[in-house]
């Protein structure tokens, strides 16, 4: 394909993976960029906390006011399993995307001394770290077990497929960020998420819509079998039956019109790639550019604090 060409095939990769077997997981990562790759993709997009895992329908032993040994226990096997930047298992990511010649987008539960975030890592086809996103705010029970990210953690990414931005899951109902990001003028607005609701999809669209940027939004299909702890360790409350489905699914690619142009596909692990333009993206904005001839900067301002944010300054 020619470098000039607009033309791009992109994927979205839904699948789940076991929070508590990152070498697994490593190991089925490189298996599902192979698979893009064979469909000719340039850029595939994975699924929040991917690597790490996402462990849906327990409670790590809390009440309020409370904490039990258990949990306690749980939440160390599920810290020993997150990865940290620079580490094997970051390099063991960084060499499979190189080896697959893909640009990449993956949700990863990242260990920054003992705390948690839930972070994407952006890749170029080379295997070069493009940047990190890490969740702003963790929703609802999430909290117990990942911190939030701050205003340095909203990296803009140029890739060999695009500019590509990167939000998770009910980040996406935050519109100050989507701002911030609409700003950057993206050509792919890139979504890892867990969200497996019917109504994620109109929420997809909708920011198509504002955005006029490709949505590739990348959804877990898990199963209760997936994850190997016995219910005595991982209890989850949907049930511990093997087929048991933890989350199921929604994954979809969205059209800068908002027109759906893949899935969403329930009940199954997939990948769905469709051969996109990227000059249906200023078609789009001929009538609709957010942040250009649709914005009213003499009415609306918004400020955005994007240095690291540190517990202790010196100097």
């Amino acid at each position: 394909m020619s470098s000039n060409s607009k033309t791009r095939i992109v994927s979205v990769v839904q699948s789940g993976s076991d929070p508590f077997d990152t070498p697994a997981t490593l190991a089925r990562f490189a298996d599902l960029l192979s698979d893009a790759k064979a469909a000719k993709s340039e850029l595939a997009v994975l699924p929040e906390a991917f690597v790490g895992g996402y462990p849906k329908g327990i409670d790590f032993g809390v009440r309020v006011g409370s904490r039990d040994d258990a949990g306690r226990e749980l939440f160390r096997l599920y810290s020993d399993n997150a990865i940290e930047l620079g580490s094997p298992e970051f390099e063991a990511l960084s060499e499979a995307v190189a080896a697959n010649d893909i640009a990449v987008v993956v949700g990863a539960i990242e260990r920054k001394g003992a705390t948690l975030f839930c972070s994407t890592f952006g890749f170029e086809h080379d295997g070069t770290l493009l940047g990190v996103h890490r969740k702003l705010v963790p929703t609802a029970m999430e909290r117990l077990i990942w911190g939030q990210g701050d205003g340095s953690d909203l990296p803009v990414m140029d890739s060999s497929a695009g500019r590509l931005v990167s939000a998770i899951c009910w980040e996406n109902y935050m519109p100050l960020l989507r701002s911030f990001y609409y700003d950057a003028q993206p050509d792919f607005y890139c979504v890892s998420t867990v969200d497996d609701r019917p109504v994620w999809v109109p929420t997809m669209q909708m920011i198509a819509l504002e955005s006029r940027a490709f949505v590739l939004s990348a959804c877990q299909y898990l199963e209760r079998g997936m994850i190997g702890l016995d219910a005595g360790q991982f209890d989850a409350m949907q049930g511990n039956a093997n087929d048991t489905v933890l989350i199921s699914g929604g994954s979809c690619i969205i059209a800068p019109s908002g027109k759906v142009v893949a899935g969403p596909v329930f009940g199954e692990e997939t990948i769905l790639t469709a051969e996109i333009d990227l000059n249906d993206r200023t078609r789009a904005k001929f009538d609709l550019d957010v942040a250009g001839h649709y914005a009213r900067p003499d009415v609306f301002e918004l400020q955005a604090h994007v240095e690291p944010q540190k517990n202790v300054k010196t100097g």
